[in-house]
């Protein structure tokens, strides 16, 4: 099977006091446009993971991360208009400092909003594909 394999970060930031950070994919974003989901983006050539978090957190978040801890990897196979793709996506749980947080992608993000694991399963509204996926292997570890 033909098809392209992309390396990413995915980070679910959170408070530290219960509450985790999502935002609201635009209509600019290349798929899964309105849908809530974490902050991530690929991988860079030459970056290092833990700097693609951080990088990434600084442009969609415009934050640093004040303790990011690895959670593992996801193996995510789709496609995406009639390519084949695998990401390997690196997952991470990052504390940060709220009152920080702001869009720092207004063409790609259209709202951020907070709220608790329970919260967010249950937001009434579209989440990302790969949530589901996610909140599944790790449920364990996002306390």
């Amino acid at each position: 099977m033909e098809g392209i394999i992309r390396t990413s970060v995915c980070f679910f930031c959170h408070d530290g006091r219960g509450s985790y950070l999502v935002s609201k994919r635009s209509q600019n974003c290349r798929d899964e446009q309105g849908a809530w989901d974490p902050g991530g983006g690929g991988l860079k050539f030459g970056e290092k993971i833990e700097d693609a978090v951080r990088r990434e957190l600084r442009e969609e978040y415009c934050t640093v991360p004040i303790e990011v801890e690895f959670l593992g990897y996801r193996d995510v196979l789709r496609e995406q208009n009639g390519i084949l793709t695998h990401w390997v996506a690196h997952d991470f749980r990052v504390l940060v400092d709220p009152v920080q947080v702001t869009i720092g992608e207004p063409h790609k993000c259209d709202e951020l909003r907070w709220g608790s694991i329970e919260e967010i399963k249950n937001l009434g509204e579209t989440l990302h594909s790969q949530f589901p996926v996610f909140f599944d292997k790790y449920k364990e570890r996002l306390v």
